[in-house]
């Protein structure tokens, strides 16, 4: 089973699908703690609402990355609540060799954007930018790249003339809604492979 920490830095809406498809029986996995970069976040206080224990992570005194003596403390908090895989959920840091190396392989994210295009920030406002009719969401591992990732999951959705980028991210939020619990039941169910193999849960 997946023992998940959820990291966000915002709302927490994805974090409040996968607590869901969990509660459903859509996705068997337990979500251990959640952390957040952003003391007063939402995603806290949905993860206080299901007795989740709620973690503040103080990044200072770095302000784009999770490092140093950071990185060190979130190491031992997974540790400690006994977490196997970790879900990126709208967490606005850069991810750092230690973290990455302890959990290679057995972490995911989820972005605004049918990757490979439009990597990076702003996914949903550069596809409107460009003009392109669709795009979607896109889960994929999390490696030392900016979205460049293996792909596991990616739903699709239309840009209509009348879009502005709050109708367009509506509709990617739902998608992602779907696409991020689906694709940790097919992690957690032995289905998704990452370079030939099987993903280990230690």
């Amino acid at each position: 089973m997946l023992s998940l920490a959820i990291f966000g830095s915002g709302s927490g809406t994805n974090c409040q699908a996968i607590i869901d498809a969990i509660a459903e029986g859509m996705l068997e996995a337990e979500v251990k703690c959640v952390l957040s970069d952003v003391a007063d976040a939402l995603i806290l206080e949905r993860a206080r609402r299901h007795g989740i224990p709620a973690i503040h992570i103080d990044c200072a005194p770095f302000k784009t990355k999770l490092d140093g003596a950071a990185e060190q403390r979130v190491l031992q908090t997974l540790e400690e609540h006994g977490v196997n895989f970790i879900a990126l959920a709208g967490f606005m840091r850069i991810i750092k060799d230690g973290l990455l190396n302890a959990y290679a392989g057995r972490m995911i994210n989820i972005h605004p954007s049918l990757l490979p295009s439009f990597p990076g920030l702003d996914g949903g406002k550069q596809a409107l930018d460009y003009g392109v009719k669709f795009t979607g969401c896109t889960v994929h591992f999390v490696d030392a790249g900016v979205d460049t990732g293996a792909i596991i999951n990616q739903k699709c959705v239309a840009i209509d003339e009348d879009d502005t980028l709050d109708s367009l991210m509506t509709k990617i939020h739902a998608q992602e809604h779907i696409a991020y619990p689906e694709a940790l039941q097919w992690i957690a169910t032995g289905r998704i492979q990452l370079n030939g193999r099987r993903i280990t849960l230690k």
